[in-house]
Formats: C-alpha cells, sequence, structure tokens
C-alpha cells in the first residue's frame, strides 16, 4: 500500500473518531437522566458510567473539544498530501502550482464535505434520535477516555472557567437533565391538544396553577364563616354538624378574634353530663398562622407538617385576611372534596 492509499485509509479512521467525539457529545447533552438511572439501578455498568459523565458534563464537553481539534487537523494534514500524490500524476501536464492549487482545493472539498456530513450532521443527528441508547454506547468510551487525559483536560478546563468567570458567566459541571415547571406546562399542554394524553379529570391542569397561588387566593374571610364563640358548648357544635355539615369551626374571643377551632372528634366522646358546659380549653385546637402572600404549595407543607386543618392568614401589617382550610388546598389540586358530614 503506497502513502498515499495510507493517507486515506487514516482519513477513514479521523473521521470515524471525529464522528465518535461529536455523537458522544451530543448524546450526554440530550440523554435525559431519568430514563438511564433504571438501568444503573438494575446493575448495568454502562449506564453507571454514563450517570458519572453526566455528573462531570464539564470534563467530558473538554475531552469531546480536544478529540475532534485533533481529529480535524490530523485530517487536513494527512488528506492534502495523499490527494495531492493521488492527483499529481493526471496534473503533471498543468504545470507544478497549478496542481499544487487543484489538489489542495480539491482536498479541502472533500474533507470539508466528508467532516460535515459524516464526521458532524450524521453522528449528531443519531445522538438526537435515539439519546440514550447512544449515550450507553458512546459515552462510557469518552469517560475512559477523560480519565487517561485528565491532567491536559482538567487544565484546559479550568482555563476555560476562568475566561467565564472573568465575564462573569457561571459555571455549570452537570448536564442539565431536569424540566422546568413551564416546560412540564408546555409537553402536557402539547400532549392533550395531540391527544396523547387524558387530563379529563383536570389534576395535571390543576397541579400546574396550584404553583401558581397564593394563601389570600383561597382564605375565607372572617364575615363568611361559620363560627361560634369559645364558650361554645358540644351540643351546639353537633347541632351545627347537623345544620351545616362540616366537621370543623373555628371559634372566636368575645373580641371577635379567631383564637382556634374545634372538631367534631373533640366533642363527641364526652359524657352527657358534659354536652352542656363549654368546651374544655384543651380540647381546642390552636390555629397556626402564616402570611397571606405565602406560596400555597408552602403552606400545605406548613399544614401537614404540624398536622393542623385549618389556618390564620394575615397580611404585611399582621390584619387578619382570613382562614384557610386544609379542604380548600387540597381541592385546588384534586378537585371538590366532600367532608364526611357535609350536605348535599
Amino acid at each position: 500500500m503506497t502513502d498515499a492509499w495510507a493517507g486515506i485509509v487514516w482519513f477513514a479512521v479521523l473521521l470515524l473518531g471525529n464522528a465518535f467525539f461529536v455523537g458522544a457529545e451530543f448524546a450526554v447533552m440530550s440523554a435525559r437522566r431519568a430514563q438511564i438511572e433504571p438501568r444503573a439501578e438494575a446493575g448495568s455498568r454502562p449506564a453507571r458510567i454514563t450517570i458519572k459523565a453526566m455528573e462531570k458534563v464539564s470534563l467530558m464537553l473538554a475531552t469531546v473539544q480536544l478529540g475532534v481539534t485533533i481529529c480535524s487537523l490530523l485530517i487536513l494534514l494527512i488528506v492534502e498530501p495523499s490527494v495531492h500524490e493521488l492527483l499529481h500524476p493526471l496534473l503533471h501536464d498543468l504545470g507544478e502550482s497549478t496542481a499544487n492549487v487543484i489538489s489542495f482545493t480539491t482536498a479541502l472539498v472533500i474533507v470539508s464535505f466528508m467532516h460535515v456530513v459524516f464526521g458532524e450532521m450524521v453522528p449528531k443527528n443519531i445522538s438526537f434520535s435515539i439519546p440514550e441508547r447512544a449515550a450507553l454506547i458512546l459515552v462510557p468510551p469518552l469517560y475512559f477516555l477523560a480519565q487517561a487525559l485528565r491532567p491536559v483536560v482538567v487544565s484546559l478546563d479550568m482555563l476555560a472557567n476562568a475566561c467565564l468567570r472573568l465575564f462573569r458567566v457561571p459555571v455549570r459541571s452537570d448536564a442539565n437533565t431536569a424540566y422546568t415547571l413551564d416546560q412540564v406546562e408546555d409537553i402536557v399542554e402539547h400532549s392533550t391538544r395531540e391527544g396523547v394524553l387524558n387530563d379529563s379529570s383536570g389534576a395535571l391542569s390543576n397541579a400546574f396553577e396550584f404553583t401558581e397561588k397564593k394563601v389570600r387566593d383561597i382564605s375565607v374571610a372572617p364575615a363568611n364563616l361559620i363560627s361560634f364563640n369559645e364558650t361554645v358548648t358540644p351540643r351546639e357544635i353537633e347541632q351545627a354538624v347537623a345544620k351545616y355539615g362540616f366537621s370543623r369551626y373555628p371559634l372566636t374571643s368575645d373580641s371577635n378574634d379567631i383564637v382556634g377551632y374545634v372538631h367534631l372528634k373533640d366533642v363527641i366522646d364526652l359524657r352527657d353530663d358534659e354536652v352542656d358546659d363549654p368546651i374544655p380549653a384543651k380540647r381546642i385546637r390552636t390555629l397556626i398562622s402564616m402570611p397571606a402572600s405565602m406560596e400555597l404549595e408552602d403552606a400545605l407543607a406548613s399544614m401537614k407538617r404540624v398536622g393542623a386543618h385549618m389556618a390564620r392568614s394575615f397580611d404585611r401589617s399582621g390584619k387578619l385576611v382570613g382562614v384557610l382550610f386544609l379542604e380548600d388546598i387540597l381541592e385546588e389540586l384534586v378537585g371538590e372534596v366532600q367532608d364526611a358530614t357535609q350536605r348535599d
């Protein structure tokens, strides 16, 4: 085999290497970690290595750029002399300078075409079409190569990060494999519109709206509450349950401040001689307080943490805005919730 044909063989090898680096780059960036983690948990070694690579994406990309640069430079250095040697006998009669220009131009066209199509576009499109499969095949070798070249790659990566910090650009070291809330909402909306997702209950739509609401949006104003004085008797609570159908009632002081609430089950076990006396203070539940500007999901977490069914909401000045019911929060997520004692 002549040196010219050996150069063509090396051209194919280097082009394949360039395609590997490009494919691995787009695979590590486009593959979803959530799709690969189950394989890793099941014992797949390529999947575990791919997860490690996703956690060091800056190192992976630095290795890719180093590999692509070296392959591209070697391709040009090897192909031009090889093409020149193959074409020289055919162009000998045109003169040495003309032959050199034509051979160089021909080599440049061949390299550009092959490099863009087979070294860039084809591997990129493959990684975009089957990102998880491409990642499991291409990323593990890239990870081991990055480890072997770690001193060189880390030095280049540190230099690149220093340049980013100089321009106050945040540096990231892991792949962005999570969707934002807006992206998920767009996906659900598009999938529903195309008929591949059925949200007939409205639970998904409610969940997105839920994250945007505040405590003030669903608090019940004091004037709209069915409440009792703190001296209310168990019998009066039982009568209220029979009349209104609710199992929980806020209690107010003589100055109309809401001081707590009572649940039906707090008084239903009292003796007959106790039902006409004021409810014992130890049976009255305290109300937690939260700002009206608090996000609804944070309010739900706070109420769940302390086991509260009701809470006071107040504005910046400390003025009572209303009472927040756990049931109303849940209805924002799943639709109407029927109190077990509520009348139809």
